[in-house]
């Protein structure tokens, strides 16, 4: 019997070695040929051998999970559900669910059947393009006059996805290129910022005094709260002593047919504690009173879930109910229909307004950077410019005098 050592390498099995091009290339087996019994090899290439190592061991695990797909017969379809079932593991749960939503009503229906190998930038172009003329698919709520585009936002997010799902197929040595990288994206215009002005904050004040929103809305308006943040916003969280809010979660609904309301903390850079002026917590102590009241009349069925804003029997308050709520108190009271994010510009620009600096009113609204808040909030009204020079004014009569 002979004792030479078979060469042929298992199924999944692969060696490494250093091109004459100063490459590195690692060769894996993914089966056999069924007309002629023999090996079928694949390559994966990279730059170091660190680099090839990892793909190597990310293709051999999918022969041997059995999770391999020839890569000439694989679907853009088909690699989109392996690459949410095998590479977005550590994203977050809201992440996937936009990830699965943006590939189910776009991506797949456009481009699913396309074979993976055959996609190309001018194939990805005419998709996004498409998607900027037609790309609203009609869903409940929907108004039958919205726009049939998709927003620059919105395909930007699609590109995003895309992007990021083909760059793993690269990694993978699925694809040689990746077909997004020649794309060209539509620009994300900034839409004219609305607020109350002044007379308006007073206006608004007023036509809230006898709402059963009250609290909720004049808490937004003067911290800068997102709505999800304040509908979020648990007593815990509320320091009457120091005059503080501590914001480290906000109310989210599953992004599922029926899906369930839950409170989703936030990450770390998005929570802060602000500091209101006292209005608010003179606001945060009647309404508390209140919620008492009515939690001894409703009894053993409070929701007891610590909320700051509830519904009638203390669970979550539905947020397309207080926007609602929110747009018929603008409409009967005459004024301005903005958006109840608006609420967040105004408290922003009335911080501005105040003497605040670009940092303090950063830190409040929870943004990454002071940059980011000056990119959104640089510009400058007629009433700040007027403080800068009358401060201006005040200092060369100080040194006047002083000389």
């Amino acid at each position: 019997m002979s004792n030479r050592k078979s060469t042929r390498n298992a199924q999944g099995g692969g060696s490494i070695r250093k091109r004459k091009d100063g490459r590195w290339e690692a060769r894996y087996t993914t089966g056999r040929d069924p007309g002629t019994g023999k090996q079928v090899q694949k390559s994966v290439y990279g730059a170091t051998q660190k680099e090839v190592r990892q793909k190597l061991q990310q293709a051999t695990t999918a022969i041997d999970e059995g999770i391999f797909m020839e890569p000439s017969k694989m679907t853009v379809g088909n690699w989109l559900d392996l690459w949410m079932d095998e590479y977005t593991g550590n994203v977050k749960d809201t992440t996937a669910r936009s990830y699965k939503d943006n590939i189910r009503l776009h991506i797949k229906p456009a481009l699913g059947a396309v074979p993976l190998q055959r996609l190309s930038p001018h194939t990805i172009q005419g998709f996004y393009n498409n998607l900027a003329e037609n790309g609203h698919a009609m869903q409940k709520g929907q108004k039958n006059n919205a726009p049939a585009g998709l927003s620059a936002k919105s395909i930007r997010n699609i590109h995003a996805i895309f992007h990021k799902a083909l760059k793993q197929a690269l990694l993978v040595g699925y694809l040689k290129t990746n077909p997004t990288e020649g794309c060209i994206l539509p620009r994300a215009e900034k839409k004219e910022m609305k607020i109350f002005q002044e007379d308006e904050v007073a206006a608004f004040m007023k036509a809230v005094e006898d709402h059963k929103n009250k609290a909720l809305y004049l808490t937004k308006l003067f911290t800068g709260m997102r709505r999800g943040e304040v509908l979020g916003l648990t007593w815990d969280c509320v320091d009457f002593a120091s005059g503080s809010i501590l914001i480290n979660k906000q109310l989210q609904r599953e992004r599922i047919k029926g899906g369930q309301l839950r409170l989703v903390p936030l990450k770390n850079d998005k929570q802060r504690r602000v500091t209101p002026p006292d209005t608010v917590f003179q606001l945060l102590r009647e309404h508390k009173c209140k919620q008492s009241e009515t939690r001894l009349l409703v009894g053993p069925v409070w929701a007891n879930k610590g909320l700051v804003f509830t519904n009638d029997v203390g669970g979550f308050l539905d947020a397309d109910a207080v926007y609602k709520a929110y747009k018929r108190l603008l409409a009967n009271n005459g004024l301005p229909d903005i958006r109840m994010h608006d609420l967040r510009h105004t408290a922003a620009t009335l911080m501005l307004q105040n003497g605040d600096d670009i940092k303090t009113v950063q830190e409040a609204l929870g943004h990454h950077t002071a940059a980011f808040t000056l990119d959104v909030y640089g510009h400058v009204t007629e009433k700040m410019k007027r403080y800068s020079a009358d401060r201006m004014e005040a200092f060369i009569n100080s040194v006047q005098k002083g000389g």
